[in-house]
C-alpha cells in the first residue's frame, strides 16, 4: 500500500512538471525532480507511466506528454467486418480504424495512436503508433491445415485475422479442433501474428464447449492459482469453536434459507416476528465471508480478479473456491455458521424504521426452495405438515412482504415481470427443452427482505461517512428518454414527468400496461431506456428502486462489492464499540476481517467490479446464444409465430413465441416494396405500400438459416401457410396497367374485352418455340404450310416485328409492299459555309 501511494505521488509530480515544461525533457531531468525517498521508485514509476500512455518518448529518447505531439491513447474495439474503433481516454476524441490499421492490433489492445484524415463518412481516422499493453495473450479458435500452412481462426469475431502456427507448435491438434493458443509474435501488417497451441479443448460441437470458449474469449479467470489452493487446503470443514467466540449467538433463532432448486451456495437466511406495538422485527443473516477472506491475501486477490461468480446454464464459475462457497461460507441446514446480521425494525406501513449490525453465529433450521414456500403459502397440506414448525414463521414473513410491497408502490419503485427462460438438458448436455421461468411470491418475498438489508447497510455506512461502493442506477439520459417516448407515442401510451420523469411516473406506466398483450415488449423497451447500474463511491441513488441510498450487502459469496461492504461495516461496528468504551481506534483493520478503505481505493474497486459484471453478462449471453443456435439447427425451415422485439435500420428482430428466441428478419428479405427506417418511431415503413413493421407486431416467420460461427439466426416473413409473404404491389400506370398485366402465368387463362365489347381469345405462351427467335423465311420454305406456326399467338420473349400484328394469319395473305424510303433532305450549309459564300458573292 505504501509503495502504491509513493508511486502515485511521484506520478503526479512528474506530470505536473511536464505540463509546465514547453519542450521534451531528458530522463536525468525527470530524475532530478525526485526526493530521496522517491528515487527508489523512479524507474518503476517511469515504466508504469510509459505503459499507461501518460508519457511518450521522442526519437532522440526525450520524454513528453502524448498530447504535446498530437497523440492519443485508447483501447481497441474490433468489429467483425474488419474495421474497428479506438475508444480514447480523452473525451470526444474516439477514432475510426480502417481494416489496414486493425491488421496491426487485436481487440482490447491499449495503444498509442495519431489522428489522421477524415473518411468519406466524416469520421476521424486513426493511425496506430505503438501497442502499449497487449489486450490478449491467449486466444481460442479452430485449428486448420491447408497445404503446408497451419493457422487458427479466432472464435472472437472482433479479431478478424488468422494466427499462423509453427510446424512444431501444433501440440498434436487435428483439423477443425478448438484450441487455445499463445501469441508468440503480434501482427505487424502485412505480416500475420504467429502463435503456438497450448491446449486442445476438443471438437467444436462437444458438450460444454461453448462455456470453455466463452471463458477464454472474455478473459474470465477459471483456474485457481497455487497460492489460493494452498490457502484453502488449510481450512477446516466445520467452524471451529474459537471462531464462534465474542459473537452474538443466534443458533436458537429459527432462521431458514429460501433459494432456487438448483442452488448450491446459500448466503442468506431470514426470520421475522410481529412486534406487539405493530410492525415487525426482521433478521437477515449473511454468510461472514470476510472472516475467511482477508484484505490483500491470496484469496482476496483472486476474488477481486474474478469480481463475481459467473452463472452459465448448468455450470457456475465461482468467485470463491468450493470449500468456501459451498462449505464454510454456505448457510447449510443443521450446521453452525458464522454470519453478519442486519437486524431491522419495519413499521406496519412497510418502512424501515431502525437497524443494527453485528457479527453472530447461526444454525439454519431448514433449507426451503421458492416453489415449496409458494406451495405452503397456497395451502399445500402435505408440505405444511412436514414443516409444521416453520409454517407460522413463513406466513408472518409473507405478511411482512405484503406491507413492503405496498411501501414500494407508494415510493414508486419499478417492479418488472420480464420473461426469463431455462434450458432443460439431456444426458448428453444438449438442450432438450426451453421452458419459461415464473416468479412467485416466495421470490418476491426474499427480494424485498434483501432490499431492506441493502438499504440499511448503505444508510449505516453513509451515516458514519465511510467509503463504500454504492449500487448506483442513474436516471435515463435525454436521448434514451426521447426514443422511449417516441415508442410509447406509437402505442398511444403516456409517460408523465416531462423532461425529468420520476420513478413514480414509470411505476404508473407499468401499472397501466399489465393487461396488454405486448406487456413484455413494453417492459423490454423500458429497460433499454434505463441507464446501466454501476458500482461507485459517489452515491447518486437507485432510480429503478426509487431509493436514495442503496448498496449490495447480501451476497458476499458471489459479489466482491458485498465483501468490501462487510469489511467496512465490521470496522465501523468495532470502532463504535471502542468509542463507547472510551477507547481510541488506531488500526484500519479488525481481528475478524474488518477494514477501513479510502475514497481513491474505492474508485479503483468500483471500476474493476463494474467491468467484471459486464464481462460476466457478455459471456453468459454468448453461451446462451450458442446453445439457442445449436437447438434451432433442428428447426430450420419450420414456420412459427413470432412477435417483433426490436427494429433497426437493417431489419427487425422477431422473437419466437414458443422458444423465446430472437432472430433477424433482414430488410432485404422483405418482399413487395422498399422499406425505410424511422428511428424516431422505431418502425420500418414501405415506400409505396405504406406497410409498417413495429415493435409488438405479430408476424409469422420461417427459420431460414442458423449461423453457428456468428451465433445468429435469420428468419423470413411468411404467411400462415408457410409461403413467402408477398404484399400487393402498387398498380403501374399506362396502358393495361403496365407490363405486370400484359401476360398471364403459364396455364392460366384470362378473358379480356375487345373494342366492340366482345371477348378476345386468351393468349398463350409459344410453347413450341420456347422463346427462341424464329428463323427467317427462305425460298425453300415458301411452299411449306405455315398455318401451324402462328397457332399459339406470339411469344413475348421473341424479337417482335413491329408490323407483325398487322399481318393476316392465313396463308393467302399477300405481303404488304414496303414503302419507298423518303428522299433525304439536302443538308443545309453550315454557318461558316454560308458566310464564306456571301463574302465570295460580294
Amino acid at each position: 500500500m505504501q509503495n502504491q501511494a509513493a508511486s502515485a505521488t511521484l506520478t503526479s509530480t512528474l506530470l505536473n512538471a511536464l505540463t509546465e515544461e514547453m519542450a521534451p525533457v531528458s530522463k536525468d531531468w525527470l530524475h532530478a525532480l525526485c526526493s530521496e525517498e522517491q528515487q527508489a521508485h523512479f524507474s518503476a514509476t517511469l515504466t508504469y507511466m510509459l505503459e499507461e500512455g501518460l508519457l511518450v518518448t521522442t526519437r532522440i529518447g526525450a520524454y513528453t506528454l502524448p498530447e504535446r505531439l498530437g497523440l492519443v491513447t485508447g483501447t481497441i474495439i474490433g468489429h467483425r467486418d474488419g474495421f474497428g474503433f479506438l475508444k480514447t481516454t480523452q473525451e470526444g476524441t474516439d477514432l475510426f480504424l480502417p481494416a489496414k490499421e486493425m491488421r496491426k492490433v487485436f481487440h482490447n489492445d491499449f495503444v498509442l495512436a495519431a489522428p489522421s484524415s477524415m473518411d468519406k463518412k466524416g469520421r476521424r481516422e486513426g493511425q496506430i503508433i505503438k501497442v502499449l499493453k497487449a489486450g490478449k495473450v491467449e486466444l481460442v479458435g479452430r485449428y486448420f491445415v491447408e497445404g503446408n500452412h497451419r493457422y487458427v481462426v479466432p472464435d472472437d469475431s472482433r479479431i478478424n485475422q488468422d494466427i499462423l502456427i509453427g510446424k512444431n507448435d501444433t501440440a498434436g491438434a487435428r483439423q477443425g479442433q478448438v484450441v487455445v493458443i499463445e501469441v508468440v509474435s503480434r501482427p505487424a501488417a502485412p505480416k500475420l501474428a504467429v502463435g503456438k497451441v497450448t491446449d486442445i479443448l476438443g471438437e467444436k460441437m462437444a458438450p460444454g464447449m461453448e462455456v470453455q470458449v466463452a471463458l477464454r474469449n472474455h478473459d474470465i479467470p477459471h483456474d485457481w492459482p497455487n497460492a489460493v489452493t494452498k490457502a484453502v487446503s488449510k481450512l477446516e470443514e466445520e467452524v471451529d469453536e474459537a471462531s464462534k467466540q465474542n459473537r452474538v449467538d443466534l443458533r436458537d433463532l429459527p432462521l431458514v434459507t429460501i433459494d432456487g432448486e438448483d442452488a448450491r451456495d446459500f448466503d442468506d437466511a431470514v426470520f421475522c416476528e410481529a412486534k406487539k406495538s405493530g410492525g415487525w422485527r426482521l433478521w437477515v443473516a449473511i454468510a461472514d465471508v470476510s472472516y475467511y477472506v482477508r484484505p490483500d491475501a491470496a484469496l482476496d486477490r483472486e476474488a477481486l480478479n474474478r469480481g463475481n461468480s459467473v452463472y452459465f446454464p448448468d455450470q457456475v464459475i465461482p468467485m470463491l473456491p468450493e470449500q468456501l462457497s459451498n462449505g464454510l461460507c454456505s448457510l447449510n441446514p443443521q450446521v453452525d455458521r458464522l454470519c453478519m446480521v442486519a437486524e431491522m425494525t419495519i413499521s406496519a406501513a412497510g418502512r424501515l424504521s431502525g437497524y443494527k449490525f453485528y457479527e453472530a453465529v447461526m444454525h439454519s433450521h431448514a433449507r426451503f426452495t421458492y416453489n415449496k414456500v409458494a406451495a405452503i403459502l397456497d395451502g399445500d397440506e402435505a408440505l405444511a405438515q412436514r414443516y409444521a414448525d416453520q409454517v407460522p414463521h413463513l406466513q408472518e414473513l409473507h405478511r411482512l412482504y405484503s406491507a413492503l410491497k405496498v411501501s414500494r408502490a407508494q415510493r414508486g419503485g419499478i417492479e418488472l415481470e420480464t420473461q426469463e427462460t431455462r434450458f432443460i438438458f439431456n444426458a448428453q448436455r444438449k438442450i432438450e427443452q426451453i421452458v419459461p421461468l415464473t416468479r412467485n411470491d416466495a421470490h418476491k418475498m426474499i427480494e424485498e427482505c434483501m432490499i431492506q438489508a441493502n438499504v440499511a447497510a448503505a444508510k449505516f455506512v453513509e451515516k458514519h461517512q465511510q467509503a463504500i461502493l454504492y449500487r448506483v442506477h442513474d436516471r435515463p439520459g435525454k436521448e434514451r428518454l426521447t426514443n422511449f417516448r417516441g415508442f410509447l407515442n406509437e402505442l398511444g401510451l403516456p409517460l408523465g414527468g416531462g423532461d425529468e420523469p420520476q420513478p413514480s411516473d414509470y411505476f404508473t406506466l407499468v401499472a397501466s400496461i399489465q393487461e396488454r398483450p405486448d406487456l413484455e415488449l413494453i417492459q423490454t423497451m423500458l429497460l433499454r431506456s434505463m441507464m446501466q447500474a454501476v458500482y461507485q463511491p459517489d452515491n447518486l441513488g437507485h432510480f429503478g428502486l426509487a431509493l436514495k441510498s442503496y448498496a449490495h450487502f447480501t451476497s458476499p459469496i458471489r459479489r466482491y462489492p458485498d465483501l468490501l461492504l462487510h469489511r467496512v461495516i465490521k470496522f465501523l461496528v468495532n470502532k463504535l464499540e471502542a468509542e463507547a468504551a472510551g477507547k481510541t481506534v488506531k488500526n484500519k483493520w479488525t481481528v475478524t476481517g474488518g477494514y477501513s478503505y479510502q475514497d481513491d481505493e474505492m474508485d479503483k474497486f468500483g471500476e474493476a467490479c463494474s467491468m467484471t459484471e459486464r464481462r460476466a453478462d457478455d459471456a453468459t449471453r454468448e453461451v446462451s446464444d450458442s446453445l439457442k443456435c445449436e437447438y434451432m439447427q433442428d428447426h430450420v425451415g419450420t414456420v412459427l409465430p413470432a412477435t417483433i422485439a426490436a427494429v433497426t435500420g437493417f431489419g427487425f428482430f422477431a422473437r419466437l413465441e414458443e422458444f423465446h428466441i430472437d432472430g433477424l428478419v433482414h430488410i432485404n428479405s422483405l418482399r413487395g416494396d422498399y422499406y425505410h427506417y424511422d428511428a424516431a418511431r422505431q418502425i420500418l415503413v414501405g415506400e409505396k405500400t405504406g406497410k409498417r413493421f413495429r415493435i409488438g407486431d405479430a408476424v409469422t416467420v420461417k427459420v431460414a438459416s442458423v449461423n453457428m460461427a456468428d451465433r445468429k439466426m435469420e428468419f423470413v416473413i411468411v404467411n400462415k401457410d408457410g409461403q413467402a409473404d408477398e404484399f400487393d404491389r402498387p398498380q403501374r400506370s399506362g396502358k393495361d396497367g403496365g407490363r405486370g398485366k400484359r401476360f398471364t402465368k403459364p396455364g392460366e387463362e384470362r378473358e379480356t374485352t375487345g373494342r366492340n365489347g366482345g371477348k378476345k381469345k386468351p393468349r398463350h405462351r409459344d410453347t413450341k418455340n420456347k422463346g427462341k427467335r424464329r428463323k427467317p423465311s427462305t425460298a425453300s420454305d415458301s411452299n411449306k404450310d405455315t398455318s401451324s406456326e402462328n397457332k399459339g399467338g406470339f411469344s413475348p420473349w421473341q424479337q417482335r416485328d413491329p408490323d407483325a400484328k398487322k399481318a393476316k394469319p392465313n396463308n393467302d395473305a399477300k405481303a404488304k409492299p414496303r414503302k419507298k424510303p423518303k428522299k433525304k433532305r439536302k443538308q443545309r450549309p453550315g454557318k461558316q459555309e454560308r458566310t464564306a459564300a456571301k463574302q465570295q458573292k460580294n
